[in-house]
């Protein structure tokens, strides 16, 4: 039985890699690799996409905090109020007598 001293020892100069049946030891060792590398890959594809949504958000509040301004623009360029003062300087002024609602009967 190998004491936990040569253990240790032979940890530190690599016995496990050459002696013996240290092929075994190889494709372990290279399975842990492969899996770190992937899992570090998949990490870093993970991080970009993450940082992707953060500004595709980002810009989707701009946007709508542009489409908001838009339609505000929009209703108060609608307003009775502004469109009398624009044809004003045209010469149209609004009717004094009410509209009258013209109703079309149709015969089946």
């Amino acid at each position: 039985m190998v004491g936990v001293g040569e253990f240790f020892s032979g940890m530190l100069k690599g016995d496990f890699l050459i002696k013996g049946n240290s092929f075994r030891n190889w494709k372990v060792i290279f399975i842990v690799l492969g899996m770190s590398i992937v899992m570090i890959t998949c990490s870093h594809q993970t991080d970009e996409k993450v940082m992707r949504i953060a500004s595709l958000q980002k810009k989707i509040r701009s946007l709508k905090a542009e489409y908001v301004d838009s339609a505000t623009k929009v209703t108060r360029l609608k307003m009775e109020s502004s469109i009398k003062d624009k044809v004003i300087s045209q010469g149209l002024v609004s009717s004094k007598e009410p509209p009258v609602k013209i109703v079309v009967k149709t015969s089946k």
